[in-house]
């Protein structure tokens, strides 16, 4: 059987171990097995180690995602108030345009549906897949309100400009500003005869020179004196309204002359058959007498 030797020599002697072939494998194995288990525990503490700092990581990262989720769900809050104001004023602007209102089912675009199964990242908690799906489904209905929104309102800018014109061509507006609302539409009796007759339009009584508007966009069709009307104008307004101003103390437009809503046309007066200073204001819609009082949606202003 085979020996190693391990020889030492120094100034005192020589120095020799003898070692079989068996403590030599037995060392070899001992060293080996102090080695393995080194470098086992070694790997074991930076296992836990990288562990420990991934999960720190991944810890930090949730707080950050769970803070942005909150706030872009208080946005999504934010804007889903804003939305129904939104609405409110949608339904009565419609109603100012004579439009229909949306009906609320249609409104409900978007409200519904189900939680969808797709995985936003696999990085990702099953908690935040989740609640980024509702976010996703909140998103996408917020998506459909402001579409249906925007549709709305560009059916009711086209619907106002197809009217507009129609609009700007209403009597709607008083044609003195102030004064007294005397002898009103409708039968009395006459003032001066004291026969009972149907009045065709509004007395207002104001001091003389009080300048009279036109109450919309119109065309003149008479200014001059006539009789029992004295100075006064006549205009056309177009689909089908006329309005007739009586008694004027001034004429301030002429024949064919065109006017705008507001426009001074002239000052009130006492001549023709007036027994005080006033104002007789008619209305006439495709050749009927309509009462005034009906058009004074505003002031003069």
């Amino acid at each position: 059987m085979k020996n190693i030797i391990i020889q030492k020599e120094s100034k005192t002697g020589v120095r020799q171990w003898h070692f079989d072939r068996f403590q030599v494998l037995t060392f070899t194995c001992i060293v080996l097995m102090i080695i393995g288990v080194s470098l086992f525990f070694v790997s074991d503490q930076l296992s836990h180690y990288l562990y420990e700092k991934r999960l720190k990581e991944f810890r930090t990262n949730y707080v950050n995602v769970s803070k942005n989720l909150d706030s872009l769900k208080s946005k999504l809050n934010y804007l889903d108030s804003q939305i129904n104001k939104i609405e409110e004023k949608d339904n009565a602007v419609r109603t100012y345009a004579g439009m229909p209102i949306i009906d609320k089912d249609i409104r409900k675009l978007g409200v519904g549906g189900h939680l969808s199964d797709v995985k936003f990242s696999d990085n990702l908690a099953p908690i935040i897949n989740k609640e980024l799906s509702i976010l996703e489904m909140n998103v996408e209905k917020l998506s459909r309100e402001v579409s249906l929104e925007l549709t709305s309102y560009t059916s009711i800018y086209n619907k106002v400009q197809e009217d507009i014109n129609r609009i700007s061509k209403i009597p709607s507006i008083r044609p003195v500003e102030g004064g007294y609302l005397n002898s009103t539409f409708g039968y009395r009796n006459d003032p001066i005869d004291h026969v009972r007759r149907f009045h065709q339009g509004q007395d207002i009584t104001v001091k003389s020179g009080t300048p009279v508007l036109s109450p919309a966009d119109g065309v003149v069709k008479r200014a001059y004196y006539a009789g029992g009307f004295g100075n006064h104008i006549k205009l056309e307004h177009g689909s089908g309204y006329t309005t007739l101003f009586a008694h004027l103390s001034k004429i301030n437009v002429k024949h064919g002359q065109i006017v705008k809503r507001g426009e001074i046309i002239g000052y009130t007066g006492n001549t023709g058959r007036s027994t005080a200073p006033h104002l007789h204001y008619e209305i006439h819609h495709n050749g009927k007498p309509q009462n005034p009082l009906d058009y004074f949606f505003s002031e003069s202003k």
